[in-house]
């Protein structure tokens, strides 16, 4: 299915405020972004209808769309959601691992590992762990980590940015190998260490 200009707009905006690059309380202009896009106001209404349903951007009487802030508290409870959910996934997931989803896996690993920076090394990390759940084949339970994956993305780069460094990822390889030898326990048990150690 091909991307409609209203799907390159959120996906622009969407990076830009987990980057950090468009920070809390910036104001998102329509009329700007029609321009940049060269598009009516149509597809960037519903690009910021689909950030406020992220809870990525706000709009605020009188103020227009505004980027929302970061809330400190959150990430304790995103962790352990994603703790809770991730593993209920994998669950489901792992018995229906084959080849082809194992040699996807192994490649977003492997881009992971090669990232020489934090935005290129947060895709591959995202997509390494949609891979790892996306056999379980349930929509719902997927888009809402998705949604926690976004969240988590932000508080990482507002605080780790500046700490950052490439470095190939052992809990990803372990985590692989894991699902390689069908064990259930061992992928659970890294799956639940990986999530808490990123906090």
């Amino acid at each position: 299915m091909s991307e409609t200009t209203a799907d390159k707009i959120f996906r622009a905006l969407m990076e830009r405020i987990v980057t950090g690059d468009l920070p809390a309380g910036d104001k998102l202009r329509q009329d700007h972004i029609a321009r940049d896009y060269q598009t009516s106001h149509v597809p960037v209404r519903e690009a910021f209808l689909r950030l406020e349903a992220k809870g990525l951007a706000k709009s605020v009487p009188h103020k227009g769309m505004r980027v929302t802030a970061l809330e400190p508290t959150e990430i304790r409870e995103v962790i352990e959601m994603r703790v809770a959910l991730e593993v209920l996934a994998l669950t489901h997931a792992l018995p229906r691992h084959d080849a082809d989803t194992l040699a996807t896996i192994e490649d977003a690993c492997r881009a992971c590992d090669a990232a020489s920076d934090m935005i290129t090394w947060d895709r591959c990390n995202r997509r390494f762990h949609l891979a790892l759940l996306a056999p379980c084949d349930m929509p719902r339970l997927l888009s809402a980590i998705e949604d926690l994956h976004i969240t988590a993305a932000r508080h990482l780069f507002a605080h780790w940015q500046d700490r950052w460094v490439p470095r190939p990822d052992g809990d990803h390889a372990a985590l692989l190998q894991a699902l390689r030898a069908q064990d259930l326990t061992l992928a659970c048990d890294l799956l639940r260490r990986h999530l808490r150690r990123v906090s």
